[in-house]
């Protein structure tokens, strides 16, 4: 890969410099500066399609997050391979209030449709069989977390379709001083609200007072819906995980990524108020 060919592309006859900004673990992206501005170039990693990334549909939902002024601007997207560019945010990565996490993600929710669908109970599905089919071993904690999201799915099966983001990271987040933006929207499609909500609760630590402060700023209570897609949120982790063991060629413990997160989920079954949530009628 040629990052300044890639560049020659958006910008012919500029002078530009590139480095590489760290904290990636599927894609490989640059800051390029060109004429006193800053953009970051966004490289999918190897095999992406086989984790369920559409990059013409990850460009799409960016615009719509742009327009939305929860996303950068988009400043250019390169085909056939999909390379994104986005003018640089700064600002405080990580930074994140449960409340402004809550009104940004009522914003997207509320907002127009994003291109693609994101299911998360087929979504483990098919990481289970891309991941056996590059032979990694399938682990036994995928059966028994596989009996339970069954139960979820049925509970959440008449859910509307909303815009989401799907992949809500700390790093995916960027405070400026005024407003909070969400950068990475490859995994972004319509789904159940709800996981995003609980995408952000598991994977920001909340307790009860955050959770409380997260919905409250959302506008909306489900508690048990919340404590659910906590749960689906680690078994998509868990399976991420897994499948990257067979594809990824980065220098990243994967087995161990995906054990954390099937310890977790498996600590969340078994909490009392999991089991009412799933007994809830």
């Amino acid at each position: 890969m040629n990052v300044e060919a890639i560049a020659a592309r958006v910008w012919p006859g500029e002078e530009v410099q590139i480095e590489p900004l760290g904290g990636g673990i599927t894609n490989r992206n640059f800051r390029v500066e060109v004429g006193g501005d800053s953009f970051v170039l966004r490289v999918g990693g190897n095999d992406t399609e086989l984790l369920g990334i559409d990059r013409s549909v990850e460009h799409g939902a960016s615009l719509v997050a742009a327009a939305l002024g929860l996303g950068p601007e988009v400043v250019a997207f390169l085909e056939p391979e999909g390379y994104l560019v986005t003018r640089f945010l700064e600002g405080e990565v990580g930074r994140v209030d449960p409340g402004l996490a809550g009104r940004a993600l009522r914003m997207l929710h509320d907002g127009p449709p994003v291109p693609g669908r994101f299911d998360a109970f087929r979504v483990v599905e098919a990481y289970r069989d891309t991941a056996a089919a590059h032979g990694v071993d399938v682990p036994a904690s995928y059966g028994r977390a596989a009996q339970i999201a069954a139960e979820i799915g049925r509970r959440r099966a008449s859910a509307s379709l909303r815009p989401c983001h799907n992949d809500l990271l700390n790093a995916n987040f960027i405070h400026d001083g005024e407003r909070l933006r969400i950068v990475d929207w490859e995994y972004a499609g319509m789904g159940d609200p709800w996981f995003d909500l609980g995408n952000f609760a598991v994977n920001h630590e909340l307790d009860e007072a955050g959770e409380d402060e997260l919905l409250t700023a959302y506008g909306e209570e489900d508690r048990d819906a919340l404590t659910l897609m906590r749960f689906m949120s680690d078994f998509r982790e868990a399976m991420w995980g897994v499948v990257q063991q067979g594809i990824s060629t980065l220098d990243f413990d994967f087995r161990a990524y995906a054990e954390e997160h099937f310890e977790r989920l498996e600590r969340m079954a078994a909490e009392p108020r999991f089991r009412a949530a799933l007994r809830a009628e």
